[in-house]
C-alpha cells in the first residue's frame, strides 16, 4: 500500500488543490438548508391541514347528529298521525323501541307537551293523573290563555319525572322556539338554558328541540291554520356536555372546542367547552364556523392545543438537517480522496488495472509460486478476512479439498497463456466463520504488467445470485400478499396428487373457498383492510391443515386447500367443519370490527374426476352451491351441480341471443291519481318473446341478467323502447303522460350510465321530464357520495326519481332527505293483506305518513281490490297502480285503454 506521506493532508486541503471539494461542500450545505426549510414548511402545512380537517369533520358530525335527532322527533310525530289518542304506555313502548340511550347519546329525554286551554285544565289534570301520575300538576301556576305542560317524558327516570306538568311555554326561551315551530311547521331549537330536571350541581348548559303536532296528523298550509290546529309538541331535551363529549372525543380529542349560542363569543352564550385548555393561551391554529339548525345559529370555535401540536410534530426536519450535514461532509471527504487519487494515479496505474473493488468480488494478485501478494479490501465484506490477513494465509487452507485441484490447474494454464482470460472455474471457499461460500472466478496472467507483476484471480460471490434466484422462484410460484402458493404452483401440486391417487388409489380432496361479503369489506374499509383480512385468513387456513396438505390463493378472495391423503369424504367434511369454525369469527380491521364467514366447495379425488381442470371446476360449482344455500357452509360436488351449471350457461347464452335478436318488448301498466281518478302515467315492464315458452315475465330472467352483466344491455333496450313509446303517446294526443322505467343497482352504478342516458334522450328527442326512473331500495346501500352526484345530475336534467320497494329492507331516513327523490312506491307486500290483516294496515299507514312527512309523493303498487283502494284513499296515498285498474298492456292495447279512459271522462 502507498504511504500517506506521499501526499500530505495539509497540502491536499489548500484551495488551489481542492477548490472543487470546497465548492461541493458549500453547495451541499446550501442544498441541506433549503431542504430543511422545505421540510419544516411541509410539516407545518400538514399540521394545519390536519387541524382544519378535524374542525370541518367536527362541524359535519354535529350537524349530522342534530339531523338524526330531528328524524327521531319526526318518527315520534308520525306516531301521533297513526294513533291520535296515544296514551302514556304507548309512548313508553315506542321510545323504548327507539333505544335512545344506545343509539342517540346526549338526549336527556324525549317527551310530549299537550296544548291545554285555560278552560281545559281540570279535565287535563284528571286525564294525566289517570295515566299513572297521581301527583301530576301544572307548574308554574298563573293565569294564561293556554298551557303546554309536559305529559310524556321518557326514559321515566327520577330526574325526568321532575319535569311532568312543567309548562315550558311560560318561559321566553322556550316560548320563542315553540311559537316559531308552531308557525312554520318545522322543528325548532331553543337558546341556551338549564334543563328543569337538572340538579343544582349539574347546571350544565342544555337546549330543547321542539317538533309541532297538529290535529289530523297533517301540517296545515297557512300559518293561521297552524296556530289554530296545534295539538302540542314532541320535544327532546339535550345536555350539551353529554351530546358533544362523544363527538369531540371521537373526532378531535386534542382540540380545544367551544360552542356559543349565537354568532358572538361571550361568557353568557358559552354552551360547551372541551376543557383541554384556555382559549386565551397561545395556540398555533384557530377556526370559527357557524352551525345553523332549527332556527338557531351556534358558533363553533376550535383551536389547537399543545397536545395536538406534540402529536402532529415530525422528526423528519432535524433528520433532514443532520443527514444533509453528514452527507455534505462525506461528499467533501470523498472529493478529497478522489483528488488525492488523481495525484497518485500515475504511480499506481499498473496496480489499479488489476484490482476491482466491487462489493461482490474479491481480487487477488498471485506471484509465480501462487502466494497472494495483494488482496482487495472487499475480502472483509465477503469472507470476513482483512486484506493483510489473507495475504499471509495459504490459499489451499481456504479452498475445499475437492475444488483445489481445479484452481491449481487454472493457475498453471494462466501462466502458460499470459494476457488471456481463462474460462470460469467454480470453487467452495471457507469464510472467517467457517462456512463454505460458493464462488466463481477467472485467472488473468499479468506477470509482465508494471505494478502488477503477477496472476490476477477475480472471484465472485454467488450468494446474492442464488438469493436473487430464490426470490424469482418465490415471485413465480408464491402469492406476494399471503405467502401461499399461487395458481401455477398449486396446479403442479394438484397434478402430482392426481397422478399419485391414480397410481395408489388413495383418495384425496380438493376444497374451493370464497370469503362471504369480501367485496363489501374491500369497498367500504379500503384495500389495505382487505389485504389485512386476506393475510389473516391465510394464516388461519394454514393452521387448519397438515404439513403434507397444500393451501393456495388463486386471486382476490379465492383460496384452495388440497388434502393430499384422507380416508374418505367423512375426513374431508371434518376438515371443512374445522375451517368453518376457525374462520367464522369477528376480526378488527383498523377502527372497525367485521365478521368473517366462508363458503366451501369440496370434490373428491379420483372419484369425481382425474383431470385437474375438471376438479377445479367441480369444486367451484360446489362452492357456488354453498353460497346459494345460505353461505357459511360446505357442499360436496354432485353430478346435478354440473347439470345445473350447464343449464345456467345455456340460459345465459339463450338470453344473450335474445338480446341480439331483439326479442324483448315492453308492456305498460297505468298509474292512476286517486284524487282525480285520471291516468297520470304508465310503468314499463320488460317481457321476453320466447320462441317456445311464449311471453316470459321479467321475474324469470332478470336475476340471471344481473348476475351475468347482461342487465346493462337489457336496461339500455328498455330505456330506448320507453322513449319511443313516449313519442307514440304524443302522436296519439297524450302529451302529459309519463313513462316509468325500472333500473337495477348494477345498471345505475355502472360508470357509463349517465352518459348512456343522455345519449338515448338526445337520439330519441324525448324531453327528460316525460321519463321516470324507478330504482330499488337496495341502491341506498351504495356509496352515498357517488349516489348523490349521480342522482343530482339526473334530477337537474328534469327526470322524476322514484324509490321502489319503499319500506322493505334497510332504509336510512337521512339518506332519503339527502337524495333528490321525488316519489316513493310502497311495496306490494304491504298492500296485499289489506284490510284483513291489522298489522299490514298499521304498517302501510305508518309508511304513508312517514313518506308524506318527508314531502315525498306516495304511490301504492299491487292494488287488486276495492277494499284496498278505499283504505289507501283514506290513508292519504296519492297514486295507485295494479290489476284493479288494468293489467300490463302492450303498445296497441295501451293506446286503446287510454282512449276509453278519455271518452269515459268526457261522458262523466
Amino acid at each position: 500500500m502507498m504511504n500517506k506521506k506521499d501526499v500530505p493532508f495539509r497540502q491536499l486541503l489548500r484551495f488551489r488543490h481542492a477548490w472543487i471539494a470546497w465548492l461541493l461542500l458549500a453547495a451541499s450545505l446550501l442544498a441541506t438548508a433549503v431542504l430543511w426549510h422545505v421540510s419544516v414548511r411541509l410539516v407545518e402545512d400538514r399540521t394545519e391541514a390536519r387541524f382544519r380537517t378535524q374542525s370541518l369533520q367536527l362541524k359535519t358530525a354535529i350537524e349530522e347528529r342534530l339531523l338524526n335527532y330531528e328524524q327521531v322527533l319526526a318518527g315520534a310525530a308520525g306516531l301521533f298521525a297513526i294513533s291520535p289518542e296515544l296514551d302514556r304506555l304507548g309512548w313508553h313502548t315506542y321510545i323504548e323501541s327507539v333505544d335512545i340511550e344506545r343509539y342517540y347519546p346526549g338526549i336527556q329525554g324525549i317527551g310530549y307537551t299537550a296544548r291545554v286551554n285555560a278552560w281545559q285544565m281540570g279535565e287535563h289534570v284528571t286525564w294525566a293523573q289517570g295515566q299513572g301520575m297521581p301527583d301530576y300538576h301544572i307548574s308554574p301556576l298563573g293565569p294564561r290563555d293556554e298551557y303546554h305542560p309536559i305529559v310524556f317524558l321518557e326514559p321515566n327516570s327520577n330526574q325526568n319525572r321532575r319535569a311532568y306538568g312543567y309548562d315550558a311555554f311560560s318561559e321566553p326561551v322556550h316560548r320563542r322556539a315553540m311559537e316559531e315551530a308552531r308557525n312554520t311547521g318545522r322543528p325548532m331549537v331553543t337558546g341556551k338554558l338549564v334543563l328543569v330536571q337538572e340538579e343544582v350541581a349539574e347546571d350544565q348548559a342544555g337546549f330543547l328541540m321542539y317538533y309541532p303536532i297538529y290535529e289530523g296528523g297533517w301540517t296545515p298550509d297557512s300559518e293561521s291554520e297552524r296556530r289554530v290546529q296545534l295539538k302540542g309538541f314532541v320535544f327532546s331535551a339535550f345536555r350539551m356536555n353529554n351530546l358533544m363529549d362523544g363527538i369531540v372525543g371521537l373526532i378531535s380529542p386534542f382540540l380545544d372546542v367551544r360552542i356559543y349560542d349565537g354568532d358572538m363569543v361571550g361568557r353568557e352564550t358559552l354552551m360547551y367547552g372541551s376543557n383541554l385548555g384556555s382559549l386565551d393561551n397561545e395556540y398555533s391554529f384557530e377556526k370559527a364556523q357557524l352551525i345553523t339548525h332549527g332556527g338557531r345559529t351556534w358558533l363553533l370555535q376550535t383551536r389547537s392545543t399543545p397536545a395536538f401540536d406534540y402529536l402532529a410534530s415530525d422528526p423528519r426536519p432535524p433528520i433532514v438537517l443532520a443527514a444533509g450535514v453528514v452527507i455534505s461532509l462525506l461528499l467533501f471527504l470523498i472529493a478529497l480522496v478522489l483528488l488525492r487519487s488523481r495525484l497518485m494515479a500515475q504511480i499506481s496505474a499498473g496496480r489499479y488495472r488489476a484490482i476491482t473493488e466491487g462489493a461482490a468480488n474479491i481480487t487477488l494478485v498471485l506471484d509465480r509460486s501462487g502466494e497472494p501478494r495483494y488482496a482487495s479490501p472487499s475480502c472483509k465484506d465477503i469472507l470476513g478476512f482483512y486484506a493483510d490477513e489473507l495475504k499471509g494465509m495459504e490459499l489451499e487452507s481456504l479452498v475445499h479439498s475437492d475444488d483445489w485441484a481445479l484452481l491449481q490447474t487454472g493457475f498453471e494454464e494462466a501462466q502458460e497463456t499470459p494476457g488471456r482470460q481463462l474460462p470460469v472455474v467454480r470453487a467452495r471457499v471457507r469464510d472467517a466463520s467457517g462456512e463454505w461460500r460458493d464462488m466463481e472466478g477467472t485467472y488473468t496472467s499479468m506477470l509482465d504488467v508494471p505494478g502488477v507483476d503477477g496472476v490476477v484471480l477475480s472471484l465472485r460471490d454467488l450468494t446474492q445470485l442464488k438469493a436473487a434466484q430464490t426470490e424469482l422462484h418465490r415471485l413465480a410460484f408464491y402469492d406476494p400478499l399471503t405467502g401461499l402458493a399461487n395458481r401455477q404452483l398449486f396446479r403442479d401440486r394438484l397434478t402430482h396428487v392426481v397422478r399419485r391417487c391414480r397410481r395408489t388409489e388413495e383418495p384425496a380432496a380438493l376444497m374451493f373457498l370464497d370469503l362471504d361479503g369480501f367485496k363489501r369489506i374491500n369497498d367500504t374499509l379500503g384495500h389495505d383492510a382487505g389485504d389485512e383480512l386476506l393475510q389473516q385468513v391465510a394464516r388461519w387456513l394454514t393452521g387448519c391443515v397438515r404439513e403434507d396438505d397444500s393451501v393456495a390463493r388463486l386471486g382476490g378472495d379465492e383460496f384452495v386447500v388440497l388434502l393430499s391423503r384422507i380416508s374418505g369424504p367423512e375426513a374431508a367434511a371434518k376438515v371443512a367443519e374445522t375451517i368453518l369454525r376457525r374462520l367464522c369469527q369477528r376480526i378488527r380491521l383498523g377502527e372497525h370490527e367485521v365478521g368473517v364467514t366462508v363458503s366451501i366447495g369440496v370434490t373428491m379425488i379420483p372419484f369425481d374426476s382425474e383431470d385437474p381442470g375438471t376438479l377445479m371446476k367441480y369444486a367451484d360449482l360446489a362452492m357456488y352451491r354453498a353460497k346459494e344455500s345460505g353461505r357459511n357452509n360446505y357442499q360436496f360436488f354432485t353430478p346435478a351441480m354440473n347439470i345445473k351449471a350447464s343449464r345456467r350457461l345455456l340460459q345465459q347464452e339463450e338470453l344473450a341471443a335474445a338480446l341480439d335478436a331483439d326479442r324483448f318488448v315492453l308492456h305498460y301498466q297505468p298509474k292512476v291519481d286517486l284524487a282525480t281518478e285520471k291516468v297520470l302515467g304508465v310503468e314499463a315492464f320488460v317481457r321476453w318473446q320466447h320462441p317456445e315458452k311464449g311471453l316470459v315475465s321479467a321475474q324469470q330472467f332478470i336475476h340471471l341478467a344481473e348476475e351475468t352483466g347482461l342487465i346493462i344491455r337489457l336496461g339500455e333496450m328498455a330505456l330506448r323502447q320507453a322513449c319511443i313509446q313516449i313519442q307514440a303517446l304524443e302522436r296519439a294526443g297524450f302529451e302529459d303522460l309519463k313513462v316509468a322505467v325500472n333500473v337495477s343497482v348494477k345498471q345505475v352504478m355502472d360508470p357509463g350510465f349517465l352518459d348512456l342516458f343522455r345519449q338515448v334522450i338526445t337520439e330519441t328527442g324525448v324531453y327528460p321530464e316525460r321519463l321516470e326512473l324507478e330504482m330499488p331500495a337496495e341502491l341506498l346501500n351504495e356509496d352515498p357520495r357517488h349516489l348523490r352526484e349521480l342522482l343530482g345530475a339526473l334530477h337537474d336534467l328534469g327526470v322524476c326519481l322514484i324509490l321502489d320497494d319503499f319500506g322493505t329492507g334497510s332504509c336510512s331516513l337521512a339518506a332519503l332527505q339527502q337524495l333528490p327523490l321525488d316519489v316513493v312506491k310502497i311495496d306490494h307486500c304491504f298492500i296485499r293483506d289489506i284490510p284483513y290483516n291489522v298489522s299490514a294496515t298499521d304498517v302501510a299507514s305508518a309508511v304513508i305518513a312517514l313518506a308524506r312527512k318527508l314531502h315525498l309523493t306516495v304511490v301504492a303498487e299491487g292494488v287488486e281490490t276495492p277494499q284496498q283502494l278505499s283504505f289507501l284513499k283514506a290513508a292519504g296515498c296519492a297514486q295507485c297502480q295494479g290489476n284493479l285498474f288494468s293489467y300490463p298492456l302492450d303498445e296497441d292495447a295501451l293506446i286503446g285503454f287510454l282512449v276509453r279512459q278519455y271518452e269515459r271522462s268526457l261522458i262523466s
